[in-house]
């Protein structure tokens, strides 16, 4: 991938999910919702929606990723891929209330959204506070 690809979204294989340092787990399915909000009352779900076509998506999980300091446990991470599961988006749009934005990142406590941002204001999110 070339220098403008890497800016731009370019290609993408996965490899951000596995190379990245962050535990995700793959957001592809609605049923897995219901396990998200359940799980939510014992430990604080992220949600993390990006657009692999997109530059400001692909700058914003960069961002992410760069600054993520949580130990393992803390927090379960959920990516979810817009292009290939956008029924899965609706449906989280549907089942919090959130209108759906990209790139954009939920944190569901206790089976609500307690917070969620979009573009640039993801990095300003502190996962600890969330904790």
């Amino acid at each position: 991938m070339g220098i403008f690809g890497g800016l731009f979204g370019g290609s993408n294989s996965g490899d951000e999910k596995k190379s990245s340092g962050i535990p995700w787990i793959p957001l592809n399915s609605v049923a897995q919702l219901n396990d998200i909000k359940e799980v939510s009352s014992s430990r604080p779900q992220v949600i993390f929606k990006h657009s692999t076509s997109c530059g400001i998506s692909r700058m914003v999980l960069n961002m992410f990723k760069s600054s993520y300091g949580l130990e393992e446990g803390q927090m379960d991470l959920y990516f979810l891929d817009l292009l290939a599961n956008r029924d899965v988006s609706n449906a989280v749009a549907a089942e919090f209330g959130v209108m759906h934005q990209s790139p954009q990142l939920l944190i569901v406590k206790n089976g609500v959204v307690v917070m969620h941002d979009s573009h640039n204001a993801i990095s300003n999110i502190k996962l600890e506070q969330y904790i």
